[in-house]
């Protein structure tokens, strides 16, 4: 939907942001990125080095953000006296299962809970689970 594909966005219009939608948008995903990876691997060259040794300087900082299969990934880095003082990831679960903000807006999966459908006597509602599954929530994330 970000990326303004037509499919996508022609189905959050006819069906809304749902779990048919964010799987949809999966699936059109993988259709997308086989072939760049096709590219990619035939890109390597196995004998060449992949990663170069470099010095870490005694201070500074870092940021490496990414787009993840669940969603936006960052990390931030501190150096001080050429140690790690400091390091935080924020994982796409973390956004995506994120509290109200300081605003009071809800996190993305808490809105798509909103008037969930639970039938009676629904222990562990099976339409809550699909919800809940369709942000691919990450196995540590789900310990925490």
């Amino acid at each position: 939907l970000a990326a303004g594909h037509p499919l996508v966005r022609d189905a959050v219009v006819r069906c809304g942001g749902n779990v048919y939608t964010r799987v949809l948008a999966r699936v059109l995903e993988l259709a997308r990125v086989v072939p760049m990876m096709e590219d990619w691997l035939g890109a390597l060259r196995p004998t060449e080095p992949f990663c170069v040794p470099s010095e870490l300087p005694d201070e500074g900082s870092g940021v490496g953000l990414s787009e993840a299969a669940r969603g936006s990934l960052g990390h931030w880095v501190v150096l001080r006296n050429g140690r790690i003082a400091n390091y935080q990831i924020v994982a796409p679960t973390s956004w995506n299962f994120s509290p109200r903000d300081a605003a009071g807006i809800p996190g993305a999966l808490e809105q798509a809970l909103v008037n969930a459908p639970v039938r009676e006597g629904e222990k562990t509602p099976v339409a809550v689970q699909h919800i809940v599954r369709s942000f691919d929530p990450c196995m540590v994330c789900t310990v925490h």
